[in-house]
């Protein structure tokens, strides 16, 4: 039997046996490679993403009927985020499998699982640089979401609190409007000031909105007092107060509508960005196997 051939009775030593010689053994990993691998996919990661950018607020515009609509930016986000993870993880892989320290004696199959692994590995750690350096924008948008989620979870007295304010200084202008033109509104019964009586109008009313309705006693309290500062009477102040009572429930609507959509979009980004990973996370695999099999051919 020749010398060169594998004898599983020879005794092992912790060394690699190539022909006659013995080698030392090597490490399976080469964290040189890996980290220089990491480092190319962070800065393509970062000049992508400066192009993305760039691309995105060339495309949009604040006037309006220009420019790209919310859902053609949000698809151009996505196509981007998979197009920068594909590209920068491609290229980071490849070089860390250029790069790797060559396996001697090592079966072909654990060749390519050690590359694969070197490409993940690479992978991972340029994630974590560029999350870094992006001062945590991937966690960022998904904390986004968890707090949109909870702030509409917090039910529709916080977001009718927050509409309080939707009553505007026009509405609250129409509600208080004197019965003459021109004319001065009269003293409050109560002896409060303007911003008294506008402060509880809205309180009651973000509380209507809270429930649903606008109780009774409430609606017959707003009216006498709009009738007693306007000079209108009862039944037309009960008028203006259904009407602005019609418009801040409308204003919670689209308040609570705006909400619901901004998490459909933040779970839907978040949801992308975990595909766009995975594809990157494959892609940095794949590249780096590539690439160790040309190091190994050409070497």
């Amino acid at each position: 039997m020749s010398s060169s051939t594998y004898d599983p009775a020879r005794p092992r030593t912790g060394a690699v046996v190539v022909g006659d010689a013995a080698a030392p053994e090597q490490s399976a990993v080469s964290w040189a490679a890996i980290i220089a691998g990491a480092v190319v996919a962070c800065a393509a990661s970062l000049i992508l993403i400066a192009v993305g950018a760039g691309l995105g607020f060339s495309s949009i515009s604040p006037w309006h009927d220009e420019g790209i609509s919310a859902g053609t930016l949000g698809l151009m986000t996505v196509v981007w985020l998979i197009v920068v993870q594909w590209v920068a993880s491609g290229v980071g892989g490849y070089v860390t499998g250029r790069l790797r320290t060559r396996w001697l004696s090592v079966h072909h199959d654990e060749v390519f699982f050690r590359d694969t692994a070197h490409g993940l590995l690479a992978w991972a750690i340029a994630t974590l640089f560029t999350v870094g350096l992006l001062a945590s924008a991937v966690t960022g948008a998904v904390s986004t979401a968890g707090r949109v989620a909870g702030s509409v979870g917090e039910g529709a007295t916080q977001v009718a609190s927050s509409v309080a304010g939707a009553v505007s200084p026009y509405d609250m202008d129409t509600l208080f409007r004197s019965a003459q033109p021109g004319g001065t509104n009269a003293p409050n019964p109560n002896g409060e000031t303007n911003e008294q009586a506008t402060q509880e109008v809205m309180t009651i009313v973000a509380n209507a909105i809270s429930t649903g309705q606008l109780p009774a006693g409430d609606r017959d309290y707003l009216a006498q007092l709009v009738a007693a500062r306007t000079g209108v009477s009862v039944d037309d102040a009960r008028t203006r107060v259904d009407q602005t009572f019609t418009k801040a429930r409308e204003a919670a609507q689209r308040a609570q509508e705006a909400a619901d959509t901004a998490r459909k979009a933040a779970a839907k980004l978040a949801l992308f960005t975990a595909l766009a990973m995975l594809i990157g996370a494959f892609v940095a695999s794949a590249g780096a196997a590539y690439g160790g099999s040309l190091r190994d051919d050409h070497h």
